[in-house]
């Protein structure tokens, strides 16, 4: 059986007296696209920097790629790509100058990095030239590229931050495919969003919910689990839960 290429165990992070990632548990299977939801401060973004090496946890442990997120921090960085709802490129260097930057920082050769970028751009049909100033390009290619320079150095896991934010349906669409394409070839991917359709297309869910996972399954499984018709409906009825059982504290 394969090692999953992400595993938490009670992961908890407290800030002083506050709780913001509450012992939670689950598991990524290698090649899954996995999806990670939640109101804003429900503790997504605290338990993304913990997975990625950026932030040690209060109490519990996880594993990426196989190796632990405290004592093997560094080489968790080296096996992922992250791709932030900002697409994490500088608007101020070329399309090539870009690519040159991360595939350094990521440890490749100047020849690897020439041969796999030719390679990315020819998958994207890319069109604009590599010249080109990245503030210049439309921002569904901003997206697209974004993702690909995540990828560049063939990361096992891949954490993508509401990467879909501010484009419109057609290009969201695509940007899914570039999503499925990556997992095909076995990245897991890891993905936060708040467009509940696009979460429809994640292979399991996880949402989070006061620092806790409130539900965890399939976006099928989790319909019938709540009896209810959409991934909507889950999320209203886990908002009234949490409701009636009163506020987080601060």
């Amino acid at each position: 059986m394969n090692t999953p290429a992400i595993v938490a165990r009670n992961l908890t992070r407290r800030f002083g007296t506050f709780t913001a990632v509450d012992h939670i548990s689950f598991e990524v299977q290698s090649g899954e696209v996995f999806g990670f939801l939640g109101a804003n401060g429900a503790g997504k973004t605290t338990a993304i920097r913990m997975l990625t090496g950026l932030l040690a946890p209060s109490e519990g442990e996880a594993t990426v790629a196989g190796y632990d997120i405290r004592t093997a921090a560094d080489r968790v960085r080296e096996r992922i790509g992250y791709m932030s709802q900002r697409f994490s490129l500088y608007d101020d260097l070329t399309v090539r100058e870009n690519i040159r930057l991360y595939g350094g920082i990521y440890g490749l050769q100047d020849d690897e990095i020439a041969r796999r970028s030719e390679l990315m751009l020819g998958e994207l049909e890319f069109t604009p030239p590599v010249t080109a100033m990245v503030r210049a390009l439309p921002l569904g290619w901003k997206q697209k590229l974004a993702f690909s320079v995540a990828l560049l150095h063939q990361p096992a896991v891949v954490f993508l931050d509401e990467p879909t934010g501010g484009v419109d349906p057609i290009t969201r669409r695509q940007f899914w495919e570039l999503i499925y394409r990556a997992a095909a070839k076995g990245t897991t991917v890891f993905v936060t969003t708040h467009y509940l359709d696009e979460a429809e297309y994640c292979d399991r869910l996880s949402i989070m919910v006061d620092g806790k996972v409130a539900a965890l399954g399939t976006p099928a499984a989790l319909k019938a689990e709540f009896s209810v018709a959409s991934l909507d409906d889950v999320f209203v009825t886990l908002a009234r839960g949490t409701a009636s059982s009163g506020e987080r504290s601060p």
